[in-house]
């Protein structure tokens, strides 16, 4: 393998497997767009209650318990184009389909169908997470995971424009089945790329059983420091983004409510985000050269919680496109901080034997507040009205925070 000091950045960013990790980011990214910002407006826009949209974050489980499978997806093998292109074909094409189906239905009549195929969305969405991260591990050598893995979270964040922002533009204009069936047919962007790469699964290094495949690396975590380090480790994954992904949850109908249009919130909401998230991947990893990952996850964990503040502000002012794009540009600086900051702590928490299931255990706890605690963000909204509520989230923030005297303190490494 070549060895980082031989290699200048420009070497490896230029390279074909940069390109590649955009691709595959992207496509990565487009279905959970779909179910977390095209979705939640649809729904809205067609009068249904935000008790029953939150309630609609259940059907997201799958990304929750994606680790329970992704050992088969790692001990089987399709009978065509090998062990990550098959299966990554296999629910490419799923999702294609399932997408441009959902147009199909009506909200007010076909709840339950509605139901059946956004959980069909994410099974298939999350088993896709689990077969491009195992190949974009296996893709990159060791001195490219960092720039590959900054690509590919870019590119995922950049697929957000489809159904968060183009889709709800074409939704002022056209019926939403053909909303739906044009955003499902940017998937054959991941179909083009996963036929034209190449296999790089090494079969001699897959699992040999079943028992080893699912086993092995829950017994290795479990024992590396002993248990209760492990356990206070997955508290703390499940904490740290807790507040934020509470204030973001039902952010499309929280912006309708305050009497934003679709198109406003297609083009101010949408790209503020964007770009926000961007730019904060960005200034989080030219800081982090400097900074430890522990003294990042402290510092970018506050701008996080000071950032759910402005939803409070938005709250008690109503439409204002220019307090829009501030307090979604401020919110979103701080998730792409927080993301890179607990991402490379998953890195480092994960053993290089087990990357591909231990990384699917710690992203399916990731999210877990997404899929449970934000079924609950309808209720207490109508319950407590916007400003308690992102009160609230504030402070459900800071117990992750407290967690990093136990895991990340700020003076070791």
């Amino acid at each position: 393998m070549i060895q980082a000091e031989q290699r200048n950045w420009k070497e490896i960013l230029l390279s074909r497997r940069m390109l590649t990790c955009v691709f595959l980011g992207f496509t990565s990214g487009m279905p959970l767009w779909v179910l977390i910002s095209l979705v939640p407006a649809w729904l809205r826009t067609e009068g249904i209650d935000l008790a029953t949209i939150g309630l609609f974050s259940l059907m997201t489980i799958p990304y929750t318990w994606k680790f329970i499978w992704s050992p088969l997806m790692d001990r089987y093998k399709p009978p065509f184009l090998g062990r990550r292109r098959g299966w990554a074909l296999i629910t490419q094409i799923v999702l294609l389909i399932t997408i441009g189906m959902l147009g199909l239905f009506n909200p007010t009549e076909s709840l339950f169908p509605i139901l059946a195929t956004v959980f069909t969305i994410s099974f298939f969405s999350a088993s896709q997470d689990i077969v491009i991260d195992a190949y974009r591990r296996e893709l990159l050598d060791d001195d490219e995971l960092g720039t590959g893995t900054s690509i590919h979270i870019n590119a995922y964040r950049l697929s957000a424009l489809v159904p968060g922002s183009l889709a709800l533009i074409l939704a002022d204009h056209f019926a939403w089945s053909t909303v739906f069936w044009v955003t499902a047919v940017f998937m054959t962007i991941g179909i083009v790329m996963t036929l034209v790469i190449r296999e790089v699964s090494d079969d001699t290094l897959a699992p040999h059983t079943l028992r080893e495949a699912v086993v092995e690396p829950f017994r290795e975590f479990f024992s590396r420091d002993g248990l209760g380090p492990a356990m206070a480790v997955l508290a703390f994954i499940l904490l740290y983004k807790l507040g934020d992904n509470m204030a973001v949850a039902l952010a499309t109908p929280f912006y309708i409510d305050m009497g934003f249009s679709l198109t406003e919130i297609g083009t101010i909401a949408k790209f503020s985000a964007l770009w926000a998230s961007i730019a904060g991947s960005v200034i989080a990893g030219i800081a982090m050269l400097k900074l430890s990952i522990n003294r990042a996850l402290w510092i970018f964990g506050f701008v996080q919680i000071l950032t759910i503040l402005g939803f409070v502000w938005l709250s008690t002012v109503g439409h204002s496109p220019t307090g829009l794009f501030l307090v979604v540009s401020g919110e979103y600086l701080g998730v792409g901080m927080g993301t890179v900051a607990l991402t490379a702590y998953l890195a480092r928490e994960t053993s290089r034997a087990f990357t591909a299931t231990q990384f699917a255990l710690f992203s399916s706890i990731v999210v877990i507040p997404r899929t449970f605690a934000n079924a609950s963000t309808g209720f207490l909204i109508e319950w407590m009205g916007y400003t308690s509520f992102f009160l609230v989230c504030t402070a459900v923030a800071i117990p992750g925070m407290l967690m990093l005297l136990k895991v990340a303190p700020w003076n070791r490494e």
